[in-house]
């Protein structure tokens, strides 16, 4: 018995599982987060709480959480910190049940004010994110049967319209179509039967048919192609459209074809968004046809919809057309090499180019050459570069670099995740040696950079009037480097991202000679908060 105590004794010497390290701290608040923004049988019945409020409401939650248990350990600081570890998630689950029963902090009965003060956008989608019923649908629609009213934007986004409710809602948007030029049907069947969604999109398409709209908004709908035909009667009735957003709908090849079928004319498009779908690269040729017949457009975005490279290169032909682009987002798609040699081709087309999103696309060296020196060439007022994740070596930085100097607008650079190491971050941290004083933002993590790369562009950026951040986390700077460029920093810390990823050691960050303390500590927290889940208790 009691060489088993001395045992645990020296295992509690050797391994401190609190307090928990600020990695894990931020892991368990994005881990509450999605608890509370996830429809479940609380939120049914008090309401889902949005995004912003969610992580308001995690980071409140863990902070309390760890102050419970910090005080638990102080009360026993001879233990190994699991018990503390304990009172930690079981507070956290305690605490966001609380969150998730008092609900959304935004009411229904706050609306009517919103609507009121605003008298031309009736919006309900500030209230509970849930179901909503006919009963409920006449009280909170009541304001559009007042005579005369002059709303000319409506938003049912964020609640679940059924049958019934729709059934309600049909006569009241049917009385207003000929005034509404903006419509926001985003999220509006969420949760709802697929016939039963299918029903409500047909009876809204039918009612607001006809109507001129300026803007259309059917987003976080799932709408897929059946969806998309469901919304026919009112796609086919629009000639005037300027903004369309169809973001993380289930657009796919077939779906996307039905878009380009049913809308009658682009012409005065100068918005759209085919945000996180599953187009492919048939679906992006689909999508081309649209873009090819909207000369007009200014912001366009395609990212994240799996397209390879035979749909980027027809999405770059057609944007050749769209000579006013002002802002072009594709990110996190399947490019290559040759669409993004294609795309460079395009892009010495727009002298309006104020932002360019193009980061995750496998551009490798020559697709990021061909790129920026197209951009040296065009758009003099580039605000925002993004080439994050593209594995471009110091070879492809060189053209990174001139044409990073010629843009003296720029605000926000991103070369994050690539591999420029410090050859190339000191080409980049050179190019904006002189005449860059708008630039307040640089995000040059997980390039392999050292100590001689990172030192050069810290000193770069202290001298920007106005810099807010610079990120240069996960690189590989010695620990000297460290303290060099903290010296750097000194007077303004807050311009200097974290370094908790860094890894002074180079590439060894597997190496078998880790420290066993922290590895222990990471494991047993990882598995005791992994799982923390709400408690059904009162």
């Amino acid at each position: 018995m009691e060489s088993g105590t001395q045992a645990f004794q020296q295992r509690s010497l050797s391994v401190k599982l609190w307090p928990p390290s600020h990695g894990t701290r931020l892991m368990l608040v994005e881990r509450m987060t999605k608890n509370l923004t996830t429809p479940s049988i609380f939120s049914r019945k008090y309401g889902l709480l949005s995004n912003e409020e969610a992580e308001e409401d995690a980071k409140k939650i863990e902070e309390l959480a760890f102050a419970a248990a910090d005080q638990h350990y102080k009360k026993e600081p001879d233990g190994d910190g699991s018990s503390a570890v304990q009172v930690y998630a079981k507070e956290s689950s305690r605490l966001m049940l609380e969150a998730i029963k008092r609900g959304p902090t935004v009411k229904d009965e706050e609306i009517a004010d919103k609507t009121s003060i605003h008298e031309t956008v009736f919006d309900i989608s500030g209230g509970r994110r849930a179901f909503i019923d006919a009963e409920e649908a006449e009280e909170i629609l009541k304001p559009l049967r007042e005579p005369g009213n002059s709303y000319t934007k409506i938003c049912f986004s964020n609640r679940s319209f059924g049958l019934d409710a729709a059934n309600v809602a049909a006569p009241l948007l049917s009385s207003v179509k000929q005034q509404l030029t903006e419509v926001d049907l985003s999220d509006f069947i969420a949760g709802r039967p697929e016939s039963e969604a299918l029903e409500v999109i047909n009876l809204f398409s039918s009612v607001l048919e006809g109507c001129q709209l300026r803007y259309l908004n059917l987003s976080n709908n799932a709408l897929g192609e059946k969806g998309v035909r469901a919304f026919g009667a009112l796609l086919k009735s629009q000639n005037n459209l300027e903004e369309l957003y169809l973001i993380n709908d289930g657009i796919s090849e077939e779906a996307a074809q039905a878009v380009s079928e049913l809308i009658p004319s682009t012409k005065k498009l100068k918005v759209l968004h085919f945000h996180n779908n599953m187009t492919g690269d048939e679906g992006a040729i689909a999508i081309s046809d649209i873009v090819k017949c909207s000369p007009a457009l200014e912001d366009f975005r395609c990212s994240s919809t799996r397209v390879g490279t035979d749909g980027g290169v027809a999405l770059a032909e057609a944007l050749k057309t769209c000579t006013r682009l002002k802002k072009l987002d594709l990110r996190d798609n399947m490019f290559g090499v040759g669409a993004g040699v294609a795309l460079s081709k395009a892009l010495s087309l727009f002298a309006g180019l104020t932002e360019v999103y193009l980061s995750y696309l496998n551009l490798e060296d020559d697709g990021a050459e061909a790129l920026a020196n197209a951009l040296k060439e065009s758009a003099p007022s580039l605000e925002v570069l993004d080439m994050a994740g593209n594995d471009i070596t110091a070879k492809g930085a060189a053209s990174l670099a001139a044409c990073i100097a010629s843009k003296q607008f720029l605000s926000k650079l991103n070369l994050a995740e690539n591999e420029l190491k410090d050859e190339g971050a000191i080409l980049i941290g050179k190019s904006l040696g002189e005449g860059h004083g708008q630039l307040n933002e640089i995000d040059m993590s997980t390039n392999a950079i050292r100590r001689a790369g990172a030192r050069l562009l810290a000193q770069v950026v202290v001298k920007i009037p106005g810099f807010k951040l610079l990120n240069i986390n996960g690189n590989f700077i010695s620990d000297e480097g460290i303290d060099e460029i903290k010296e750097l920093f000194k007077s303004s810390p807050d311009m200097l991202g974290s370094l908790e990823d860094n890894d002074p050691e180079g590439e060894d960050y597997e190496d078998e000679d880790e420290d066993e303390e922290n590895a222990e500590e990471g494991n047993e927290l990882e598995s005791k908060l992994k799982d923390l889940k709400i408690e059904q208790g009162e």
